[in-house]
């Protein structure tokens, strides 16, 4: 098993595990004050780092700059606003020892197995914004949110992150599950099952999300009992062909269950999932990922004990505009044992730790998981998946980038590595599709989602 031998705390919050109480603790207005000033509206540090690897936040862009062709909400392809920027140097199997500090030990592990993993390192960009519409309900929510049924459950209002300053592991939870998403997504994806000698076993889907929580209309108000709806359509592979799925995503996963539906081909028949999440296979990925596993952590936390293990400076994917542009190929793209590295861009930058081990006495595949966090937008970049005798099993990280008719950071191509078998799963694909992910374009509403919209669709 990798072993982890520096943790560089930039945190004085440490090793802090989930109260089980009931309301817990805003924060001060003294501390509130500091968004805006010390940190980022969104509670990201404003400064750069000691060695200024890590460059002071400059927000100068909200959506896209002024050099960058863009039209909106239509599925354009993103588009580089960095095309001049070379990588500054290279992590290789190599050289990676030197820069350990700044590595995951999922990341350490795929130098050790494979010559061929780089890290291609390039400079920092901090450079967007998020709209003031939802700087002010970040604001208002570091005064106002706390969690009630010891999480994840959470008072606050809808938008934003609730806890731009987090204190504990369950508020940097909540966090990650509610960051600015775009309020309506139509992506057409391909998955692609790279087996360990590089034959690619293909998966295709079409998934529709309705965000409620970031409705135009909704933002600012209470937090409600609606997180979202989401409907899946499955295209390949060919035994799964016309299987469709639809889930209610409830807000406090302490009180509200999961409800979901599939819709069978063969049969006809919509029929509801008894239990929809944790380690369940996740459709069109040939049972390689779990539901769960979908942005490397989503669902009930409630079979972990989770702890906050402050923060630190690591390499993880950002601005990763290239690897989703739309003349990207598979064939150049999906490598045996992991992606192309000429594709991926890196930069140094500050993530929150947030650990959780399986619960004696509750099942699951993964008995411990690590996840970083990136502290300018809130979303989990990498994980590193353990199994249940605490060996190292699976690395992962999304490849994120500032979208911009979502004025925000939108989750792109996601990686899941087997470290057992060599194997991996390239996941959320549309490099090769007509259209990219269609974020904000409107046009969903909750009566398309659900068993009655299943049953339409099998008439």
């Amino acid at each position: 098993m990798v072993t982890n031998k520096t943790l560089l705390l930039l945190s004085a919050t440490v090793g802090l595990v989930c109260a089980s109480s009931s309301a817990l603790s805003k924060v001060s207005a003294e501390e509130a004050s500091k968004l805006g000033k010390n940190l980022t509206c969104m509670g990201g540090e404003m400064a750069a780092n000691a060695a200024n690897t890590i460059p002071a936040f400059s927000g100068k862009w909200l959506g896209a700059p002024p050099h960058v062709k863009y039209e909106n909400h239509i599925g354009q392809h993103p588009v580089d606003p960095y095309p001049e920027d070379k990588p500054i140097f290279e992590i290789t199997s190599k050289n990676f020892e030197k820069y350990a500090d700044h590595l995951t030990e999922g990341q350490r592990e795929m130098f050790r197995r494979y010559a061929s993993f780089r890290i291609p390192v390039y400079p920092g960009r901090r450079d967007f914004r998020f709209d003031d519409k939802f700087c002010e309900v970040a604001r208002k929510n570091a005064l106002q949110a706390e969690l009630i049924d010891g999480g994840p459950g959470f008072t606050g209002h809808q938008g934003t992150p609730p806890f731009p300053i987090p204190k504990q592991a369950m508020e940097l939870l909540v966090n990650m599950t509610f960051p600015v998403f775009a309020f309506t997504e139509d992506t057409l994806r391909d998955i692609a099952n790279v087996n360990p000698v590089g034959e690619i076993f293909w998966g295709q889907q079409r998934n529709l999300n309705l965000n409620v929580v970031t409705q135009p209309d909704e933002v600012g108000k209470p937090m409600g009992k609606i997180m979202a709806y989401a409907m899946t359509h499955t295209m390949l592979p060919i035994r799964d062909r016309g299987a469709v799925s639809s889930a209610v995503e409830p807000v406090n996963l302490a009180k509200d269950k999961r409800l979901a539906w599939n819709y069978d081909p063969g049969t006809r028949r919509v029929r509801q999932l008894p239990i929809y999440g944790y380690d369940t296979p996740l459709a069109g990925t040939s049972g390689l990922m779990t539901i769960d596993q979908d942005r490397l952590m989503n669902g009930d936390p409630g079979r972990y004990d989770w702890k906050m293990l402050g923060k630190r400076e690591i390499y993880i994917p950002a601005n990763t505009y290239r690897l989703h542009g739309k003349n990207v190929k598979y064939a150049d793209l999906l490598h045996r044992n992991h992606a192309n590295p000429d594709y991926l861009r890196y930069e140094l930058r500050r993530v929150w730790v947030l650990e959780g081990t399986l619960k004696e006495g509750y099942r699951h595949v993964f008995g411990r998981r690590v996840l970083f966090i990136d502290e300018d937008n809130w979303q989990a970049s990498v994980s590193d998946y353990y199994d249940s005798r605490g060996s190292l099993w699976q690395h992962a990280f999304i490849a994120h980038y500032y979208a911009f008719d979502l004025k925000g950071w939108q989750a792109g191509n996601s990686f899941y590595h087997d470290l057992s078998s060599g194997g991996y799963i390239a996941y959320n694909l549309f490099q090769e599709r007509p259209l990219g992910p269609v974020l904000n374009a409107g046009k969903m509403s909750p009566t398309m989602f659900g068993p009655e919209a299943l049953r339409q669709i099998g008439q």
